[in-house]
């Protein structure tokens, strides 16, 4: 009640992503139009860095990197980041970048001997630095059951990095299938082995993929997000 009662006192309500947006209507009792301004990246920061002695270092004979990077709750199931990550090494050479911690830190450390990976696995826990490490990733993976936009996506594609991921939320408005990267059922975790495999193993489509996620990155530029920001504070500010 509280936040619908905010809501409704709004002057103007704003969502990241299309599907907030229809998640909003579904949940809140609200009649206030909601306008869609999506979440943004700062391409100044996140872009991709000269740092090949860092990838040397982690993949020294030449292994391709695929990186994730969360808050490691359940609902970004990571598990399915090692599922996925354990059929792309029967195939490809590669290691597994894990960014972040959380409450389900150690029940994927588990997972990863369960899966027999951890010696191509590596926790980093939270990173200040996150785009020097998405500068060496060859795929990033986000397989979550539930994204408002997915942010985490966004900025390993700023750093030129496509993503595999799954089609929850607001995902499929950030990782465009077939251009950026693919997008799978939640919980698919065969399909997204399989795109990432046939993506790793075709060194043409990735280059025309790293090209394309800087692209898309760029229509969720921080200066041009904040434009749209100031547009409606104007509009509002005009009214009163």
């Amino acid at each position: 009640p509280v936040v619908t009662f905010s809501m409704e006192e709004s002057d103007i309500l704003t969502a990241v992503s299309d599907n907030l947006k229809e998640e909003t209507y579904k949940y809140f009792s609200i009649n206030k139009p909601i306008e869609v301004i999506h979440n943004f990246v700062d391409v100044m920061r996140f872009n991709k860095k000269p740092v090949d002695a860092f990838k040397k270092l982690i993949a020294p004979n030449g292994e391709k990197i695929i990186v994730h990077a969360s808050n490691f709750r359940k609902v970004k199931r990571i598990e399915d980041v090692i599922a996925v990550f354990s059929q792309i090494i029967k195939e490809i050479p590669a290691k597994l970048l894990l960014i972040g911690d959380g409450p389900e830190r150690s029940h994927i450390e588990k997972v990863c001997r369960e899966f027999n990976t951890c010696d191509w696995v590596t926790f980093l826990g939270k990173q200040e630095a996150i785009e020097e490490i998405l500068s060496i990733g060859d795929l990033f993976i986000l397989p979550s059951e539930s994204e408002s936009f997915g942010l985490a996506a966004l900025e390993a594609m700023a750093c030129e990095v496509p993503v595999i991921s799954s089609n929850a939320g607001g995902i499929p408005e950030v990782n465009i299938h077939g251009f950026t990267g693919y997008l799978s059922e939640v919980g698919d975790v065969d399909d997204m082995a399989q795109n990432a495999i046939s993506l790793l193993k075709d060194p043409n489509l990735l280059a025309t993929f790293k090209k394309n996620v800087l692209i898309q990155a760029h229509k969720f530029d921080l200066k041009e997000i904040l434009l749209q920001y100031e547009a409606i504070y104007h509009r509002v500010a005009a009214k009163n």
